[in-house]
């Protein structure tokens, strides 16, 4: 709600605050006639009390509340319920980075390296960072991952079949970018490895 307390915007783009009354002004007034005539008028709004709609604010309070929660924020996640191991985890993560799984001469870089870790319910959680990086002088297409000895949940990707591809919102990765998803489970590093791909 502006217009409330001693401090609050007295200019606001809104057109029940910018614009004059209904009751001292009953001529029709445009969109564009109220941002030109009456916003842009260097006097404060004629209508202190306003309400601004919360969907034009939400998500703007959505991005600034994922940004607070910081690069290691995702351990705020959980209890997360886990799907039973087909097999037993490890006991002991792997700690700093581990190189690629592919070799050194493939266009296609794999990195990763456990973040945090954290004890809930009397059981260790790690979270393990993963980036895919292309080496190539090419964009990178239709990347295909296939991930096993994972445990728990994983961000950053989507999940495709028995597969893991590129997330809904990029489609290539230009020559020398990366990529990085993140997943938490209480064992060692999964396995990732390169299905597919293609250079164009």
């Amino acid at each position: 709600m502006a217009g409330y307390g001693n401090n609050y915007p007295q200019q606001v783009h809104h057109r029940a605050s910018s614009i004059v009354s209904f009751k001292d002004n009953p001529s029709f007034v445009s969109c564009r006639g109220g941002y030109a005539t009456w916003f842009s008028r260097k006097a404060s709004d004629p209508n202190l009390l306003t309400e601004p709609a919360t969907y034009n604010n939400a998500p703007l309070l959505g991005i600034l509340a994922r940004l607070h929660g910081g690069h290691s924020g995702y351990n705020q996640l959980l209890p997360v319920t886990f799907p039973a191991p087909k097999t037993q985890p490890k006991a002991a993560p792997v700690t700093g980075t581990t190189p690629s799984q592919v070799s050194s001469s493939a266009p296609i870089a794999i990195e990763q390296k456990m973040t945090s870790s954290w004890d809930y319910n009397g059981k260790t959680y790690y979270r393990y960072s993963t980036t895919v990086t292309n080496k190539s002088p090419k964009t990178l297409k239709f990347l295909t991952l296939s991930i096993s000895k994972l445990y728990g949940p994983l961000w950053g990707l989507t999940k495709s079949g028995d597969s893991y591809v590129f997330p809904a919102w990029l489609n290539s990765l230009p020559a020398g970018q990366s990529l990085e998803f993140v997943y938490i489970h209480s064992a060692s590093q999964a396995d990732v490895l390169v299905s597919s791909y293609n250079l164009a």
